[in-house]
């Protein structure tokens, strides 16, 4: 029994454990439900898995099983981020606690009876369990907002280093404190068109309504939902590395407001979508969005000049390429920010592309390309800030030497291979005509799958290991336990 309980402790109270857990449920979910993806359909595999689960998939009911498995990862992600704030920004233990605890259950809850709901027979209470757990995260948000009010005395800081107002109120706190409100409050937008079930309003894609002449307030929300709640968790995952790298000088005093008012701007652009403010809300967006890249591109100057000049310190006069040497020589610091980099290639600037040249170059595709495009910006965007939180979880777990350049870099390496050939992709119609286009799909395909097919592979020989040294009585995870125990009485 003391068995169980020590590793129950471990799992479920320290930030690592909790980390652990959720990474291994996406790791499982997307490894088993990737296999019912369109590759593995020609290959004959999907139906293999489909038989071998017993699952009961009904393709009328496509869009509303896809969009229960996009939550129940996403609550995961959410919970992780939720983690990692919890654990680097100081806060009450009752609310460190409570949120934790009501954020862990809720998305447990989301992804076990929300997929069970969605793929093993429409069990109605399992989609009640469903609507429950993702209440809980709603409420843990909630109390992530009151735990994270930086206008109280206690959390002032005094260091001229760091963004703060004369009074001393610290803006990086602000920054994540409007961070977690808008995301509470953009949580609606998906919220009450599902409340709507029942009532006139039907489960659609919103990729497939994109050429809609006319939508109604509902799909508004809902597209306005999807857009915003993927940009609020890169929003907040920036601010996360950001903290954790030790983000201050002159960069973070300019980085910190405009990563505030583009945050409040940005979400004040996608709220007015629902509004009569619809024809002008995008021009609101485009200029929220600005500010906030715009901060995450001072975090990477920043970053990278720090590597680079803590790397040389012992060089009397370092060359560029000592410099640059230098810059890189820890995967799992500089791929965050390089990965950032690296998005502005494969989503962002090609996001902002397409909105711009709209109806003159995307509206004249096939809707099919439109669509893949699309979807491909939405995937690849969660990949990487998936492959951020893997490098930060790495460095987190203390990684050394060789394994810690191994892992770093096959992330950055396998994930950009995937993610460079999904742009391409995406965008293949710029450059080459339909009739003449397979050879380079078939490529494409190929630099794809091996790419997220390896990084799974990895993943899942990182959580094989952190499983193995689970059962071991003086594994690494009681150090880890007890370093953590440690940190809280030093706080």
């Amino acid at each position: 029994m003391q068995f169980v309980k020590d590793r129950f402790n471990y799992l479920f109270g320290s930030t690592k454990g909790l980390i652990l857990v959720a990474i291994a449920m996406i790791g499982i979910v997307a490894a088993v439900w990737g296999m019912l993806s369109g590759p593995m359909a020609e290959m004959g595999v999907r139906e293999i898995v489909i038989k071998l689960l017993g699952m009961d998939i009904v393709q009328a009911e496509r869009e509303g099983r896809i969009i229960i498995l996009y939550h129940s990862i996403a609550m995961a992600v959410v919970a992780i981020e939720t983690y990692m704030v919890t654990s680097l920004l100081k806060m009450k233990e009752f609310y460190k606690m409570a949120v934790r605890v009501l954020i862990t259950v809720g998305y447990i809850l989301t992804m076990i009876f929300g997929m069970g709901f969605a793929y093993f027979g429409h069990n109605w209470a399992f989609h009640g369990l469903y609507i429950t757990g993702l209440s809980l995260i709603f409420f843990a948000g909630v109390l992530l907002c009151i735990a994270l009010w930086p206008w109280d005395s206690e959390y002032y800081i005094t260091d001229t280093s760091y963004a703060r107002t004369k009074k001393g109120v610290d803006l990086e706190r602000v920054a994540f404190f409007v961070t977690a409100v808008t995301t509470v409050i953009s949580a609606l937008f998906g919220a009450v068109p599902g409340s709507y079930y029942g009532h006139g309003f039907e489960t659609f894609l919103a990729e497939n309504v994109i050429r809609y002449p006319h939508k109604s307030v509902m799909e508004y929300s809902v597209i306005g939902h999807l857009h915003i709640m993927l940009a609020l968790i890169a929003i907040m995952l920036t601010l996360i590395i950001g903290r954790w790298l030790n983000f201050k000088g002159a960069w973070h005093k300019v980085a910190m407001p405009l990563m505030i008012l583009g945050c409040i701007v940005l979400n004040l652009g996608v709220w007015g979508v629902v509004t009569p403010l619809e024809p002008v809300a995008h021009m609101i967006i485009y200029v929220g969005a600005t500010p906030s890249m715009l901060a995450a591109l001072f975090l990477l100057i920043w970053s990278w000049g720090k590597f680079a000049k803590e790397g040389t310190a012992h060089i009397a006069k370092p060359t560029f390429f000592q410099k640059l040497g230098a810059m890189v020589s820890d995967p799992l610091k500089f791929g965050p920010t390089w990965q950032m980099l690296f998005m502005n290639f494969t989503t962002s600037g090609i996001g902002i592309f397409m909105a711009i040249r709209l109806d003159e170059i995307f509206r004249m595709w096939p809707a099919r390309e439109e669509r893949i495009e699309l979807t491909g910006h939405w995937h690849a965007l969660s990949a990487i800030i998936a492959s951020i939180i893997l490098m930060y979880y790495g460095d987190m777990l203390g990684l050394k030497g060789k394994v810690r350049q191994l892992y770093g870099w096959s992330i950055i390496f396998l994930s950009d291979i995937a993610l460079g050939a999904v742009t391409v992709f995406e965008m293949k119609r710029l450059f080459i005509g339909e009739a003449v286009q397979q050879p380079l799909v078939n490529t494409l395909m190929y630099m794809i799958d091996f790419g997220l097919g390896f990084l799974l592979v990895l993943l899942a020989v990182v959580m094989v290991w952190r499983l193995t040294d689970l059962f071991k009585p003086k594994g690494r995870w009681t150090e880890e336990m007890t370093h953590e125990l440690s940190e809280e009485v030093a706080k």
